[in-house]
């Protein structure tokens, strides 16, 4: 006899208290040649902010090295605010030799969402290598720009839209 299956749980809003660290947001180290500032704001579907999200990013590309571990963690502060320091990814390899554009793949956590949410930064700047990859290639046209960061004075932008008008593009993994 097997037992009965844990109904789900949400994911916050417990966040702070164990997975941030002060280091969290700096894949690159400060001052790092070739880094750069991602930063923006998670939304809910009404366009207020989410105070208490966790957003995490891992890039395959450059190789993880001195002064560069490839993954950064921030969450969001009272005005949805989050930010991440890395340096700028390259092209990589994709399925049956296809190259996919230079991005950032992104996990989303917040309270009230039983489940993370997955979606991927792309830059604007490189619409050549965005024109051939084949992830960005599979969501609708009227969609891409959702997955685009563009930049801007301090660095490049990219606003999280949980759900409603211009909802970002969520993969399901």
């Amino acid at each position: 006899m097997s037992a009965p299956l844990t109904p789900s749980q949400t994911v916050g809003p417990y966040l702070a208290l164990g997975l941030p660290w002060e280091d969290g947001p700096y894949a690159a180290a400060a001052g790092a040649p070739g880094a750069i500032r991602i930063s923006g704001r998670v939304l809910d579907g009404s366009g207020d902010p989410i105070p208490d999200a966790l957003v995490e990013t891992w890039q395959s590309s450059p190789e993880i090295g001195v002064g560069f571990r490839a993954f950064a963690r921030c969450p969001s502060d009272d005005d949805g605010r989050w930010f991440v320091f890395t340096l700028r990814p390259g092209p990589v390899p994709g399925p049956a030799g296809t190259t996919q554009a230079p991005h950032l793949d992104v996990s989303v956590f917040a309270r009230g969402m039983l489940h993370r949410v997955v979606t991927r930064i792309y830059f604007a700047d490189e619409a050549d290598a965005n024109a051939t990859d084949p992830v960005l290639a599979s969501v609708p046209p009227d969609r891409r720009e959702t997955l685009l960061a563009r930049l801007g004075n301090d660095g490049h932008r990219f606003d999280i839209r949980i759900q409603g008008l211009d909802e970002t593009v969520f993969f399901d993994v």
